[in-house]
């Protein structure tokens, strides 16, 4: 008898519909698994065997054909268990067969038939909801993370048994309900807060404008300055996820398996902080089945590299097409993978290898061409898709010991909010979130220059020798500086305080 059910296989964060078919015929005993399955896969044999015995169902002693259609897609990991396992009980008529169309299923099994968790089902229940699947039958243990995804009717089961009870009369069960806009609700928690820092007037304004454009930023100042103390404050100023944006972060979250909470969205924006060791494929992603990686995983949030010139030249050069487009392509020999990867960047680095050039308490031991080697780590096409190049200075003494009189995260976050908002009913139409995000034919449209600013500008494209990627930068941060003024036009001054923002430029 032949028994089809449906499940799903990823690529990249998207999912695919599978079929699962399950033939049993006369011949020797044995069960064969094709349609190109991995070793994951190829094992469930198994373990589906031991877990339908243990459960208390009979396996058939029939030569048993499974296929994973289509054949031509690389299928991996335990998620098969389960679809395997209801496929020869409907073939073998130990369950109702009537109503399999209607359900997705995914889930691990043990042996002794209980359902084990798996990664990527939130991006599975997405894609299911397109595909027109009414269901989805997965572990418990998953079954608020699916639930998310608003119109899909999810079902969580511990064990085999209970998913065969369900199967023979469904009208006994009721899907689970996930309100999951309710966790975006709640403010931030924990973070750490602007007000605890001391001085640094210029870094904490540049922090501002960046959160309110989504512009990438690089600290540079000698050691013990404060660059990293700064950055990782910057989240705590950055307005809430929206729940689509929080959907596509909880996607990459999941696939990659790092949800530390099954049951909600991911409610805060990611910030990664990789170290300087790490490769060009754990930044950009890859493997033979592709995984998400440490930029994809910072997609709409930040991505903090510190100790920059510290990084291997080859690895930052993996980041300039992913600064640039929004997203990294991975191309393998039976796929090409593309994830998403909309982040801020974020760095911090020493002005020369002692790190003291410019320092006025410590002098620098340096010769320039040591510093000239130093700054060679660094691409200028890199460099120019950074937007704020900002100097950091040590305390003054009195500063160190004075109390702490900034502002407080919560007040440049409502102004941050403010300026994204006034960025959003301009790009009304545009596929944009961001200043940092407009192409040339915005900033035509938004970023009109009158004759001093045009001439401000132009001096300084001739003094430090900028590119043109490099210009449009600097009217990608003045068109934010005005928004967090509330200016409609863009006049001289936003664009002579953006120009301040080049110190690497200055400095080379």
């Amino acid at each position: 008898m032949l028994a089809r059910i449906w499940s799903a296989a990823l690529v990249g964060i998207d999912a695919i519909k599978v079929g699962v078919e399950v033939d049993l015929s006369g011949g020797l005993p044995g069960t064969v698994v094709v349609g190109l399955p991995d070793t994951a896969v190829q094992e469930s044999r198994e373990r589906v065997k031991a877990a339908l015995k243990n459960a208390g169902y009979a396996f058939p002693m029939k030569k048993i054909v499974v296929n994973l259609a289509p054949a031509d897609l690389r299928k991996e990991g335990p998620s098969f268990d389960l679809p395997i396992s209801v496929g020869i009980l409907a073939a073998s008529e130990q369950v109702a067969s009537d109503r399999l169309d209607e359900y997705l299923f995914l889930g691990e099994l043990s042996l002794d038939g209980s359902l084990r968790p798996v990664a990527g089902v939130l991006a599975i229940a997405a894609a299911a909801k397109r595909m027109g699947i009414q269901g989805m039958v997965v572990p418990e243990a998953n079954a608020q993370e699916a639930a998310v995804v608003e119109g899909l009717a999810v079902y969580g089961f511990a064990n085999l048994g209970a998913v065969a009870d369900f199967l023979n009369d469904p009208a006994r069960y009721q899907p689970l309900q996930v309100d999951g806009r309710a966790a975006l609700a709640r403010s931030p928690m924990g973070m750490l807060d602007l007000k605890d820092v001391k001085g640094q007037a210029q870094a904490r304004r540049a922090l501002e404008i960046a959160a309110a454009g989504g512009h990438n930023l690089v600290f540079v100042g000698p050691p013990g300055s404060g660059k990293t103390m700064l950055a990782r404050r910057l989240p705590s100023i950055l307005p809430p996820l929206s729940f689509d944006e929080a959907l596509e972060v909880t996607k990459i979250h999941s696939v990659a398996g790092l949800l530390r909470d099954r049951g909600s969205l991911v409610s805060d924006r990611p910030f990664r902080s990789p170290h300087h060791s790490a490769s060009g494929p754990s930044l950009v992603g890859g493997g033979s089945f592709p995984r998400p990686g440490e930029i994809s995983l910072a997609h709409r949030g930040i991505l903090f590299l510190d100790e920059l010139t510290e990084f291997k030249r080859d690895v930052l050069e993996f980041l300039r097409q992913p600064l640039e487009d929004g997203y990294v392509t991975i191309s393998r020999t039976r796929q090409t993978v593309v994830f998403p990867a909309q982040f801020t960047l974020i760095a911090s680095t020493n002005p020369c290898p002692c790190g003291y050039f410019g320092d006025t308490i410590q002098p620098c031991t340096c010769s320039p061409r040591h510093r000239e080697q130093y700054w060679a780590r660094l691409s200028g096409p890199l460099m120019d898709r950074i937007d704020l190049q900002v100097a950091v200075n040590r305390l003054k003494p009195e500063e160190i010991t004075q109390q702490p009189t900034g502002e407080s995260s919560q007040s440049i976050r409502d102004r941050v909010q403010a300026a994204r908002d006034r960025a959003s009913q301009r790009f009304a139409g545009e596929s944009l979130c961001s200043n940092a995000e407009m192409q040339s034919r915005h900033l035509r449209q938004w970023c009109p220059l009158d004759d001093a600013s045009r001439g401000l500008l132009e001096g300084a494209i001739r003094k430090l020798g900028l590119s043109a990627r490099a210009t449009d930068r600097i009217l990608k941060v003045g068109r934010t500086i005005a928004d967090l003024a509330g200016d409609d036009a863009l006049q001289a001054h936003h664009i002579a305080e953006a120009i301040q923002y080049r110190t690497i430029d200055r400095m080379q």
